[in-house]
């Protein structure tokens, strides 16, 4: 018996959202891409100010013409240092990425690591390989897939995190993604973005913790 129409957009919205989560991981710092964080506009400087997430269609630098994603601004109420711990506790990344079950550190040589994820949603699941570099002077992370390893459902996965002081107090991050699958684009348009702000007030929730807890220990 074939799928009702209900059935088939929380198929949809299943596999978009289980494609939009493995973009949350990663990081290869390139120096070409080592830009500042996005400009914004008076209104949204006090959208930040007033505790909101600031959501842009920017996508990282050399993402793919036809990659969906968006660039995330936000203000997290911690310390740089303590954000930054967070978000290079590699194996701890499953405490606030959406639908994150594991993260398995492959290999480490310096500051370049290797993980593979693991993502599920009901009975859907697959692993994915990123290659990341932490910079930890610019505390800038940046990624792609490893593109030697299986990586699902997975074309292209690219994108970044920079931590900053902001004036005001805590952390502004920003957290941009790019991201193509084999899934239809039609299919899980507007996830990426969904997972965005997902990942950010997950973050939020960690580094708010005991400072064992945010630090992974």
């Amino acid at each position: 018996m074939g799928l009702t129409g209900t059935a088939r957009r929380r198929l949809a919205r299943g596999l978009g959202l289980l494609l939009a989560s493995a973009v949350v991981a990663g990081g290869l710092v390139t120096r070409a891409g080592a830009a500042g964080s996005p400009a914004l506009t008076a209104d949204q400087q006090q959208r930040l100010a007033d505790g909101k997430i600031v959501v842009l269609d920017t996508r990282p630098p050399g993402a793919s013409s036809s990659a969906g994603g968006g660039t995330a601004v936000a203000i997290v109420q911690a310390p740089v240092e303590r954000v930054w711990g967070v978000l290079t506790d590699y194996p701890g990344h499953p405490r606030y990425y959406p639908n994150v079950v594991a993260a398995e550190v492959l290999e480490v040589s310096g500051a370049r690591v290797l993980v593979r994820y693991t993502v599920r949603i009901g009975i859907f699941a697959f692993r994915f390989h990123m290659r990341k570099v932490s910079d930890p002077v610019c505390r800038r992370i940046e990624w792609h897939l490893a593109e030697d390893r299986a990586n699902g459902l997975l074309r292209e996965n690219s994108g970044y995190w920079l931590v900053e002081a902001h004036p005001g107090g805590g952390s502004r991050v920003t957290y941009a993604i790019a991201v193509r699958s084999y899934v239809p684009a039609f299919l899980t348009a507007g996830t990426e973005r969904d997972s965005l702000v997902e990942t950010i007030n997950g973050l939020r929730r960690v580094v708010a913790g005991p400072p064992g807890e945010a630090a992974g220990r």
